[in-house]
């Protein structure tokens, strides 16, 4: 008797156990880090779907706060200091929410990163407001959806999505300082990264003729690297120095080739047609 009463028990334990199924979320959640000036912005949220319903005005209300997605609350993850509506964020953890409406859109970002309803939202912790007019698409999305665009060296654009609307609020952050201090400080070390920071240099309209001076001693330091050679023609190009610049082409394309690196090849000699 014993015996049958134990077998029953664990049948009935295994089948409570096999009964415990995973199914795919509704609104599954979706993590996005995204590389952004010096740092990075990580984003938190829940993608509802459409299924057939009517979103803006109907399942989302116009005029009230959203959190922004299902589930859980929406959060951003600033890793250096940014810029959103003229007020400067500091490195951290908010919440974002939205007010949707018809004609505009409210765009929070709040202190609170726990909104789940709007019960729970509290103005006073709002770090930032900024509009922004909604866009109609000439599809549906079906999934909502959040996502980074326009991506740029200071900049870029975060965009939310559904049904047929979709809006967007700009992010920028202080890139250039903050590399030219990093710039002043490295090239007082005792290996100053001449490479580098020539390269940032010509890239961004900076001191030519330092830039130049810096890709000399880089040149020194690594003579058989093609891709510096290749920058250093560029920045004598810039100068205006061509006949340096168009020797300086010929030896990172000699270098490329010897190193078989078909890409750097095709620069040069797209470098060197402009030179003539």
């Amino acid at each position: 008797m014993k015996k049958l009463f134990l077998a029953f028990a664990l049948f009935a334990i295994g089948t409570v156990a096999n009964a415990q199924l995973k199914t795919p979320a509704p609104s599954p959640a979706q993590n996005v880090k995204q590389d952004f000036g010096l740092s990075s912005i990580e984003l938190a949220y829940c993608r509802p779907v459409m299924k057939g319903r009517k979103i803006f005005g109907d399942l989302v209300p116009f005029g009230n706060v959203w959190r922004t997605g299902a589930n859980a609350a929406t959060t951003l993850t600033f890793g250096d200091e940014v810029t959103i509506g003229g007020k400067k964020i500091p490195a951290g953890k908010y919440g974002l929410l939205t007010i949707p409406d018809k004609n505009l859109w409210t765009i929070i970002i709040s202190k609170q990163t726990n909104v789940t309803s709007p019960s729970l939202y509290k103005p006073e912790e709002d770090v930032v407001r900024v509009t922004a007019k909604p866009v109609v698409l000439p599809i549906s999305v079906e999934s909502f959806t959040i996502s980074f665009h326009d991506i740029q060296r200071e900049s870029c654009k975060i965009y939310i999505v559904w049904d047929k609307t979709a809006v967007s609020f700009p992010v920028t952050t202080d890139v250039d300082s903050k590399v030219m201090a990093s710039i002043d400080a490295a090239m007082k070390s005792e290996k100053p990264p001449y490479f580098q920071a020539a390269a940032y240099y010509l890239e961004n309209n900076k001191d030519i003729k330092k830039a130049n001076e810096w890709f000399a001693k880089a040149v020194e330091l690594n003579p058989n690297a093609y891709w510096v050679w290749y920058q250093q023609a560029k920045g004598l190009a810039k100068a205006g120095k061509t006949t340096e610049a168009r020797a300086a082409a010929q030896k990172s394309r000699q270098l490329a080739v010897e190193g078989k690196n078909n890409d750097y090849v095709t620069l040069n000699d797209k470098l060197l047609a402009e030179l003539k």
